[in-house]
């Protein structure tokens, strides 16, 4: 018997018909980033067989595991389906091309929508609404609120009507939203515009991360969805050069310039929403369209897609795309901290590029660590202990340091290594059914949305510009988070120990015997690993 490294423990088949597959913990030495996270099964021979060994191939296990009858690849599905290591690479790089690089697309229409308020901010929103500090924290807080009535129902309709229609719907609901700051002239028009921003954006990023699942292994999504928040970054720098551009229009037709910045970056996203009922498809084997209608794949390559997908991860088998379900503070304020010692607006904007820049490189290869070692909450904590002595300087040095002694400062713990993508992967990963990796996405993005209303109110009015008040909170948070994740890490292992020696136990049968009458379900089942 042989444990995976991916999340079920499976018995190597003995058949003579599975001979040429390759054992779940194959891999070869990589050489660079790229190599690692994109092309991490590759072998020397590009012509041998990258097929896994997977459950399917037991003849006493794989009827355990069959694709749900309503899933809508399953005429595709075929455990004897063998493919090459040139073909799997062919048909990594084209999803990445024609599926991936439309999803950060998308979320680049996102982020320009969600983080203009910053740059607004620069170009003195609060005294121009006659607003205060308090007032834009609430705002925050209405967004969140939003965000988070949003999240569950969102994903609900959107299970029901597949992504590629809701998605787009979503985009354009947004987009209207956002334009609408355009006209706000008071606290009220400036609440509202942000809650109904958060409440049509709330369901994007777990859709979007479950649409992704269709197409890739467990393995390869952490780095992808690192890239949704490289995206996050790099959309932040490019809003910048554009508010920079932007906020010059003030005076033109009698408008401040953050209007002007609202109204041009919500019509970028609509155009991006309207563009998405095109680019989006159900799902692996439903690419093709009025407009494409040799679809994004041959039928080759959906095979190799699915049988890929379903090796690594049967659970996505459970249900079709269309099926029902039952039921950081610094950085929101640094242009007004920036502000407060000191720099000009158009100063403001430029000085808050880099540290966005510096923040997405160390998102990569924070998240590439938590991929090679896998380890996610040992490098997750490592990460904790890269703010605690940033937030110590600007708790108790802050008014002695220079403004740009105390940019840097800000510099580097902004620019700290996020494990942001690995902790949605790690999501997934923890939860081995459609169902639960559904809901739990919109859980996890719950969570961020209370830790944002927290947030929101750590810097208060009273409490600036220094904010040390505010910056002791932050340090507690910082060690109670730490002490989560050693808890984490204790906790998974001593479960993992647990359910290694209860399936050990068994022998063949006595496991098909489990897998028959068993009412675990998910990761209660004991053929399930968590990582950690």
């Amino acid at each position: 018997m042989a444990e995976t490294k991916s999340t079920h423990v499976v018995v190597k088949g003995g058949s003579s018909d599975t001979d040429d597959l390759v054992e779940p913990s194959h891999q070869v030495e990589q050489k660079s980033l790229y190599k690692t996270l994109f092309q991490r099964r590759e072998a020397s021979d590009l012509d041998s067989i990258a097929t896994v060994r997977s459950v399917f191939d037991d003849p006493l296990l794989a009827r355990f595991y069959q694709p749900h009858a309503d899933y809508e690849n399953l005429a595709h599905f075929d455990p004897n389906e063998r493919w090459t290591y040139r073909e799997e690479r062919t048909v990594r790089r084209k999803t990445d091309w024609k599926i991936l690089l439309w999803i950060l697309v998308m979320f680049f229409g996102l982020n320009i929508d969600r983080g203009n308020l910053g740059n607004a901010a620069a170009d003195n929103l609060l005294d121009d609404l006659h607003i205060t500090t308090n007032d834009y924290n609430n705002a925050q807080n209405m967004y969140r609120i939003g965000f988070l009535i949003a999240e569950i129902p969102s994903q609900m309709i959107g299970k029901r009507l597949g992504p590629d229609r809701w998605i787009p719907f979503q985009i354009i609901a947004w987009s209207i939203a956002s334009g609408g700051q355009f006209f706000m002239q008071n606290r009220a028009g400036f609440f509202a515009c942000r809650f109904l921003l958060g409440l049509f954006m709330g369901g994007f990023i777990p859709d979007t991360i479950l649409y992704l699942s269709y197409f890739y292994t467990k393995s390869e999504m952490p780095f992808r969805l690192a890239l949704f928040w490289f995206v996050d970054s790099i959309s932040g720098v490019i809003a910048s050069f554009i508010a920079y551009g932007v906020l010059h229009l003030r005076g033109v037709d009698g408008r401040e310039g953050w209007r002007w910045l609202f109204l041009i970056e919500a019509l970028i996203s609509l155009v991006i929403g309207f563009l998405s009922f095109l680019f989006l498809v159900p799902g692996p084997t439903q690419t093709k369209s009025w407009w494409n209608p040799g679809g994004y794949f041959t039928e080759r390559e959906e095979k190799i897609i699915v049988n890929r997908v379903l090796r690594d991860d049967p659970s996505k088998g459970d249900m079709h795309n269309r099926q029902a379900l039952s039921l950081g503070p610094p950085k929101t304020y640094l242009t007004l901290s920036l502000k407060a010692i000191g720099f000009g607006t158009f100063q403001t904007t430029l000085l808050s590029i880099p540290v966005t820049v510096f923040a997405a490189i160390n998102l990569l290869w924070v998240t590439e660590l938590t991929e090679r070692f896998r380890k996610i909450s040992v490098i997750g904590l490592l990460t904790q202990l890269w703010s605690l002595p940033l937030l110590i300087i600007l708790y108790t040095s802050a008014g002695d340091l220079s403004r740009w002694g105390l940019y840097a400062v800000t510099f580097v713990l902004l620019g700290w290594p996020s494990p942001h993508a690995a902790h949605v992967g790690w999501c997934s990963r923890l939860s081995n059914a459609v169902r639960t990796r559904t809901v739990s996405a919109a859980l996890y993005n719950i969570t961020i949305q209370l830790s944002g209303i927290a947030s929101s109110n750590i810097y208060r009015e009273d409490d600036k510009p220094l904010y040390r008040r505010g910056n002791s909170q932050l340090i507690a948070i910082n060690v109670a988070t730490i002490v989560a994740y050693a808890l984490a890490n204790t906790y998974y292992s001593r479960r993992n120990q647990w359910k290694k020696g209860q399936w050990e136990k068994m022998n063949s049968e006595e496991k098909a015997i489990y897998l028959e009458t068993t009412t675990d379900q998910g990761n209660k089942r004991l053929d399930f690993v968590f990582d950690h």
